[in-house]
């Protein structure tokens, strides 16, 4: 049990809202990344997700992420705001997950330049 987190690709037609779509739904996904308990990420993209306009309890939900959204993240990972998160079974992010962060954030940018949506989800 814990924090599971993921991003994914998928074509960007094929998405049309920002939150609450079905990944079952969606032809040709590609996971991109993946994250083990990192809950102040889980709870930088949980504020994404209410702010896109999301209303269910944020598990199993996805959020479709832009470019902007990835500008802003890499600003928050760079300077160290990710916001503290806690949740059960969630562990603790402990700032080594930095590089592999931007890592994520430069892989994302990628597939949106390459003509794809991408989206979080996670489970917990």
């Amino acid at each position: 049990m814990g924090l599971d987190m993921y991003a994914c690709t998928a074509p960007s037609d094929a998405i049309t809202q920002d939150v609450d779509f079905d990944t079952k739904e969606l032809p040709d996904i590609s996971e991109i990344h993946y994250w083990r308990k990192h809950p102040n990420l889980h709870g930088w993209m949980e504020d994404l997700y209410y702010a896109k306009g999301g209303k269910e309890q944020f598990n199993c939900v996805p959020v479709r992420l832009n470019l902007d959204d990835l500008t802003q993240l890499e600003l928050a990972i760079t300077s160290g705001s990710l916001p503290s998160t806690n949740g059960f079974f969630f562990g603790q992010s402990d700032g080594s997950e930095t590089s592999d962060d931007l890592a994520f954030v430069t892989k994302a940018r990628e597939a949106i330049n390459e003509g794809k949506a991408v989206y979080y989800d996670s489970w917990w």
